[in-house]
């Protein structure tokens, strides 16, 4: 879910979306997401269940908001504008998800992300990847765009995922140039 004209107009929308995303965020330090009920954010965040499908039509479009937040954040520290073919942005990219998911495994690399976790991610990473190829259309003939960002998304998440829960982790420059050459083929 991305921003809307109206959010950007109004700060009331985009307050309550971040209360629900914090709240979120804050009650999947405690319990796993699919044990916490729409009910728990909403009551977490200080605002009624009907304010929460104002926003949001279930908790997991609130959870892949929450983590295309998080990645746009990232994003823009790092100065990422994503095209159709640029691998330097795609390295951006990658080193923007390995950031996440270091700072998701903390001190425990060992400790897989939840199921619908990793889902958000990929597809934020999908759409990412997605609208800078829409945006910088390839020559007729290519794969479609919507398979290659699928595909690019779905490596690029696995690599950095392999790099994040390895004991003896490298620098994540390093995985990220292992991962920019194995999926730079696909994606130009």
């Amino acid at each position: 879910m991305s921003d809307t004209s109206a959010e950007t107009i109004d700060p009331r929308i985009r307050r309550t979306r971040q209360m629900l995303q914090q709240s979120l965020h804050k009650l999947m330090e405690n319990k796993d997401f699919d044990k916490i009920s729409v009910h728990e954010i909403a009551d977490a965040a200080t605002v009624n269940r009907a304010t929460f499908y104002d926003h949001y039509p279930d908790k997991f479009a609130l959870l892949e908001c929450m983590v295309a937040s998080r990645f746009y954040e990232l994003l823009a520290e790092r100065e990422v504008q994503l095209d159709g073919a640029c691998t330097s942005a795609l390295r951006g990219l990658v080193l923007a998800l390995c950031d996440y998911l270091a700072q998701m495994h903390g001190v425990e690399p060992r400790r897989p992300l939840q199921p619908h976790m990793e889902s958000a991610v990929i597809a934020v990473i999908r759409r990412i990847l997605l609208e800078g190829m829409q945006r910088h259309p390839a020559a007729s003939g290519q794969i479609a765009p919507e398979m290659r960002a699928a595909t690019v998304s779905g490596a690029i998440y696995g690599g950095a995922k392999e790099w994040a829960q390895s004991l003896k982790r490298g620098p994540s420059d390093l995985a990220a140039d292992v991962i920019v050459a194995l999926v730079s083929p696909i994606f130009a």
